[in-house]
């Protein structure tokens, strides 16, 4: 099962009993809940056609469409306490921040997705992690057109907290963070700043590593291909199950106190 769903037995398990607790409706009775919950994280973890996880479950395009569909929701819904809000990240402690681009297919009505950046269309989510890597908070998802220190700047995060020990590439210039030294106009970095810049970018690793690792989940890595008004709440739950399969409690240390997350 972990090979097509990405969950291992006992945390599928889990999950099942959560949304057992949470109350699910609209599955298609003829697949179950079980099923359902298989066809949506199958989808998820392998963005495949609709049919061709009918072929393996017994069940039509339209029955395996309204599982996910169902199963998608409850989902986000399900584990919508794993994901902190802007107002819950913790202040005092060093992060990591940086944008990445959830692509899906080009509509022509929303032009606004296009991302100049990545040369595709998609929806701008920003990720905070701590220097382990372990993430903290994703935003919003905001149109690909955004740039990522307007989408940070729209997410709330930065109201009434110092993000002075706060890693972040050059797009974050401004921001009071620590970001990488730009070149001079006609001029050259010194060696001290060439240094700095190393180990900035050495240490921005990190947050890169853990958007590779969220992008497993390929429903968020390639062309998201079910109606633009659904990307959001699947973007939600596929988050959610990230940090479902990578940790159920997240650990800060602030000041000596471990808080409980």
């Amino acid at each position: 099962m972990k090979y097509t769903t990405e969950l291992p037995t006992p945390e599928f398990a889990d999950l099942l009993i959560r949304l057992r607790e949470e109350g699910v409706e609209g599955y298609p009775p003829s697949l179950g809940l079980r099923n359902s919950l298989k066809a949506a994280l199958i989808y998820m973890r392998h963005n495949v056609i609709q049919a061709a996880i009918g072929e393996q479950l017994g069940a039509s395009q339209p029955t395996i469409s309204r599982a996910i569909g169902a199963l998608t929701d409850a989902i986000a819904r399900a584990l919508k306490d794993l994901l902190l809000t802007a107002e819950e990240v913790p202040e005092g402690c060093d992060y990591v921040v940086d944008g990445t681009l959830f692509p899906c297919w080009s509509w022509r009505n929303h032009r606004e997705l296009w991302s100049g950046k990545h040369g595709t269309t998609g929806m701008n989510v920003q990720i905070l992690v701590l220097p382990s890597g372990r993430l903290v908070w994703a935003s919003d998802p905001y149109p690909g057109s955004m740039h990522d220190v307007a989408a940070l700047d729209a997410s709330g995060l930065l109201d009434g907290i110092d993000p002075s020990g706060w890693i972040a590439d050059k797009g974050y210039i401004g921001r009071g963070m620590i970001t990488p030294h730009k070149k001079p106009p006609n001029g050259e970095l010194s060696e001290a700043a060439e240094e700095a810049n190393k180990s900035i970018n050495r240490i921005r690793q990190v947050v890169e590593r853990t958007i590779a690792h969220i992008k497993s989940w390929r429903i968020l890595h390639t062309d998201y291909r079910r109606p633009l008004h659904t990307f959001e709440q699947t973007i939600t739950a596929a988050l959610s199950l990230y940090v479902f399969k990578t940790t159920l409690r997240i650990s800060f240390v602030h000041q000596g106190d471990e808080i409980q997350v």
